[in-house]
C-alpha cells in the first residue's frame, strides 16, 4: 500500500467519496426507470418487461440486433419441440 502521505489520504478519501456520490445518482436514476416504467404499464396497460425492452432497445439503438435474436430465438425453438 502506497498511503505514505497525508495528501494521497485525502486524494483517495475524496475519489471514494465521489464513487458514493455517484452511486447515490445511479440509485436515484434506477428508482425513477422503476417508477416511470411502473406508471406507463398501468396507463397504457402494457407489461413493464416490454417497456423496459423497448426503452432498452431504444437506448442501444440496437432494434435490428433484437428482432434477429428473437427471430433466431423462434427458429431454434420451433426446432426443439416440433
Amino acid at each position: 500500500m502506497t498511503l505514505s502521505s497525508d495528501a494521497d489520504k485525502k486524494k483517495l478519501h475524496a475519489a471514494i467519496v465521489e464513487i458514493s456520490n455517484s452511486m447515490t445518482r445511479i440509485e436515484g436514476e434506477r428508482d425513477l426507470i422503476k417508477e416511470t416504467v411502473k406508471d406507463l404499464s398501468d396507463a397504457f396497460q402494457i407489461p413493464k418487461k416490454t417497456i423496459s425492452k423497448i426503452a432498452k432497445t431504444y437506448h442501444k439503438q440496437n432494434f435490428t440486433q433484437a428482432v434477429a435474436e428473437n427471430e433466431e430465438f423462434e427458429e431454434l425453438y420451433e426446432k426443439i419441440t416440433k
